[in-house]
């Protein structure tokens, strides 16, 4: 009996041990190994991770998880969160893992070398994180990786040679903004599917590879900003489908690569800031594509070729900082869509060509520096949409043209160290949108007129080295520069100059110094210092700007590479918040919902609007845009997104990003879920309505708070924002009700993106018929009155339910406007009041509806400004109102 005991215990030891053994070797679970990702996470913001807890299913529960319909996990997507910490190795463990898209967080350390067994990787994105050390070579052993972004990190040193030793099925590879250095390996050759590679903004030399462009499909080639140097025109002739080619800012000698220019595909070419030489070549063809050309900062010789004009669709043109000598060619005129014209400090001579006044579309125009003669056309006024103009450095002659005044848009006027003589005109103070203005350095005389006081938005104002005579008028905007801005007119006087005025006005002839000899050398000599600090200071704001240009990278997006036949599309992705989407996840998922005539969500003026699902229950707003307007190129465009990108308010609708590509022009925005004002007032079927009933959830107090919430929308864009952003287009479509019936302003700040009617200017707003000032409508004089004249027909519109412009029967128009001042005049005020209120005190509406009548003025000078608004409304509120 003791040794049958004695066998049983050892029996239960055997098994014991044996149970042991087997969880020793057991494999984890696809929930432990997700688990142990986040038990590497140090930081979580967002809680970005909350749901993947012990109790869930990974393909059920865990956000960022994505299973096949075998319950294997496929992709993990976690995009912008800030997840801080380092990449755990368990996902190595992850025999389906497809997808891992991590960018937009704040993961450090290295890409664990576990992961490669994950041999079913086609795509990995760690891009805009803070991951170091060398780039893994065991990436290039990834036997199916099409898709590898490891940019905007602090990795180091060489590019590893075995990183494209099996990148037979990669189509797109980003290494771009890290800090790697060393030569680009001549193995890239072996990338033979390769579509799109980005090396830019790093630290790299040697030359550049041959074997780059035996690559049949490239199309995108971006080295930008490094240290490479040699001979690249032998190189690149050999790229036959490139539409984008961005070698510039490094050190490329000897001739261009301009045999590119004839690719039939090619629209960006860019070789600035080399050290290229020769002549520009005069090309038998061009590309009917080429959109960018930029070979400023090199030290090209000769003139400007010709054949630049067959070039018909180019839209930016930058031969600044050359040697280039001749004339400018009148063949320029030839390219209508031009927008931009730089070809400052470089040998040019003769006349400016008076037939660049036909480019309807040209918004710079920069020709400093070089050694122009004869006068200013008159026909540069036709440019109306022109946003900057640099004539200085030049030896023009004769008066500033009057009629300057056309160019209501003008932003930048520099014509310094000219010759140029006459008085200054007084119509300069029309151009109300100038931030700089140097007409210093020439020989104008006459008195500095009254009419700039017009100028409220002037940065920079230099009238000094002249022989300008009078008093200086008592202006704000102009005398804030300081003496400096005056020096060297040995006729004014005034403050802030300290020479006192005779009672006729002007200097006295004679009279003795009230300064010493040595006062006098120090005050000219501080005002040369200041003048130079000046200078330089805005030296150094167009050379941040211009770094801010360059650090913008193109950004190659990619369809979805499950298709083995899918295209590269070029463009560009910013976005504005870190809770977006991964820029890249985007475009596989989100656009799709682009070509779904089921997610269009409305359409106005500019473009249509569709609802966009986002992997991980993001929904956006996305308006495809349909026109352009004014906005004729990539630089102005993200100009005008990215300064409202910065606006904040909580009854406007925030701006989330935008996308630009030749052919696709997108805007995000926040989804508001409860439609358009308009919608709500005047027709879709609601609960309990028949169709082309108002919302009936939409009560009085409900109206009355969309009014506040608009009105200060309103204000916070003409009264906060600097310079003011003029809406130009507010209509209760562009209203937005969001869940709790509060108004959010949309499409502010779009005003260039309308479309344009004829040459003379914007369209009449056909689908605004009602809402557009009469100012604006006749004459397309713009100010914030217009905004107001518009939102004075919204007030009246929630007030009466009525729409701005009705035809209630055949050849017979009502306008809102006109029909209340005319019921009221004949004291039936109630009688406008929409019939489906109830409970509504009547003089509050009354008082609504009055202060609507005086928004909607005929005069602009009698309606009142969108600050004073808020203070009428919230007086109503408060039933302080008269």
């Amino acid at each position: 009996m003791k040794k049958l005991g004695t066998f049983v215990h050892c029996l239960v030891v055997v098994w014991c041990f044996c149970l042991l053994e087997l969880e020793l070797v057991s494999p984890l679970t696809e929930k432990e190994i997700l688990l142990q990702f986040k038990g590497n996470i140090s930081t979580d913001p967002y809680t970005s991770l909350a749901s993947w807890n012990p109790s869930g299913s990974p393909c059920l529960d865990f956000s960022g998880v994505f299973c096949n319909s075998a319950g294997n996990v496929v992709k993990i997507v976690l995009w912008n969160t800030s997840l801080g910490g380092v990449l755990s190795s368990a996902l190595a463990e992850l025999k389906s893992l497809r997808i891992l898209t991590l960018f937009g967080n704040q993961f450090t350390g290295n890409i664990p070398v576990e992961y490669s067994g994950i041999d079913s990787l086609w795509k990995i994105n760690v891009s805009s994180n803070a991951l170091s050390g060398s780039i893994p070579e065991f990436l290039g052993d990834l036997p199916n990786i099409r898709f590898l972004d490891l940019s905007r990190n602090v990795y180091s040193g060489d590019i590893p040679v075995a990183l494209f030793m099996n990148c037979y099925k990669t189509r797109f590879i980003s290494l771009s903004h890290n800090n790697l250095s060393g030569p680009i390996p001549a193995s890239i050759g072996n990338c033979q599917n390769l579509e799109g590679i980005d090396l830019s903004f790093n630290s790299l030399s040697g030359s550049l590879p041959s074997q780059i462009c035996d690559i049949p499909g490239l199309v995108y080639l971006s080295v930008r900003s490094n240290a490479l140097t040699g001979n690249v025109q032998e190189q690149v002739s050999t790229c036959q489908r490139l539409e984008l080619l961005d070698l510039g800012s490094n050190k490329f000698s000897g001739l261009a690569p301009f045999g590119a220019l004839e690719l039939v595909n090619l629209t960006y070419f860019n070789v600035s800031s080399n050290g290229f030489e020769g002549e520009i070549v005069n090309s038998s063809t061009c590309s009917q594509r080429l959109e960018v050309l930029d070979v400023s900062r090199n030290n090209f010789l000769g003139e400007i070729p010709l054949s630049i004009s067959k070039c018909s669709a180019l839209k930016y043109l930058d031969m600044a900082n050359n040697r280039i000598n001749g004339t400018i060619p009148t063949e320029l005129a030839d390219l209508k869509s031009l927008s931009l014209i730089r070809l400052g400090n470089n040998s040019l001579g003769g006349t400016i060509p008076a037939e660049l006044g036909s480019i309807e579309w040209l918004a710079v125009l920069d020709l400093h520096n070089l050694t122009l003669f004869g006068e200013i056309p008159y026909d540069i006024s036709n440019c109306k949409l022109l946003l900057e103009l640099d004539l200085s450095g030049n030896l023009l002659e004769g008066e500033i043209p009057q009629n300057l005044y056309n160019l209501s848009n003008l932003v930048y006027l520099d014509l310094h160290h000219n010759q140029l003589n006459g008085s200054i005109p007084s119509t300069i103070g029309n151009l109300s949108n100038l931030h700089f203005l140097d007409l210093s350095e020439n020989v104008l005389s006459g008195s500095i007129p009254v009419a700039l006081e017009n100028l409220h938005n002037l940065t920079h104002f230099n009238v000094s080295y002249n022989l300008l005579s009078g008093a200086i008028p008592s202006i704000e905007s102009i005398q804030q520069f300081g003496p400096s801005a005056f020096f060297h007119n040995s006729g004014l006087c005034g403050a802030p100059l300290d020479v006192s005025c005779s009672p006729s006005g002007v200097a006295p002839a004679k009279g003795k110094p009230r300064l010493s000899a040595s006062a006098i050398v120090a005050i000219v000599a501080a005002a040369v210092i200041l003048t130079g600090v000046c200078v330089i200071t805005i030296i150094n704001m167009k050379a941040r700007r211009r770094r801010r240009r360059a650090d913008e990278t193109i950004i190659v997006e990619s369809t979805p590479l499950a298709s083995t036949d899918s295209n590269v599309i070029i463009g560009k992705l910013v976005l504005f918040s870190k809770t977006l989407p991964s820029k890249y996840e985007d475009w596989e998922a989100g656009t799709k919902a682009l070509l779904d005539k089921e997610s269009l969500i409305g359409g106005g003026t500019i473009g249509s609007v569709y609802r966009t699902s986002f992997e991980g229950g993001v929904s956006l707003a996305v308006k495809k845009l349909e026109t352009l307007g004014r906005i004729r190129n990539q630089d102005e465009f993200e100009h005008e997104i990215g300064r409202l990108g910065t606006l904040q308010h909580p009854n406007l609708v925030a701006l989330q990003g935008y996308y630009w590509s030749s052919s696709m022009q997108l805007i995000l925005s926040e989804f508001v879920p409860n439609g358009n004002l308009y919608d709500n007032l005047h027709g879709l079927s609601y609960p309990r309505t028949s169709t082309g009933a108002g919302n009936p959830e939409l009560n009085w107090p409900r109206r009355f708070q969309i009014a506040v919430g608009t009105a200060r929308a309103l204000a916070y864009l003409h009264h906060d924002c600097k310079p003011p952003v003029l809406h130009l287009n507010v209509k209760s479509t562009n209203i937005l009700l969001d869940m709790n019936y509060e108004a959010k302003l949309t499409d502010y700040g779009l005003g260039k993106f309308l479309p344009l009617l004829d040459n003379y200017g914007l369209t009449k707003f056909h689908n605004a018929v009602g809402y557009v000032a009469p100012e604006l409508a006749q004459s397309l004089r713009l100010s914030d009155k217009c905004d107001v004249y518009s939102f004075g027909v919204i007030l009246l519109e929630l007030v009466t339910g009525r729409k701005p412009v009705e035809s209630p029967v055949a050849n017979e128009v009502v306008v809102l406007c006109e029909y209340v001042r005319g019921l009221i005049e004949r004291g039936a005020a109630s009688d406008c009041f929409d019939r489906s209120l109830r409970g509504f005190a009547e003089n509050e509406l009354i008082q609504v509806m009055k202060l609507g009548l005086i928004c909607t003025s005929e005069m602009p000078s009698r309606r009142p400004s969108m600050a004073e608004v808020v203070q009428v409304l919230e007086s109503i509120r408060n039933g302080l109102g008269s």
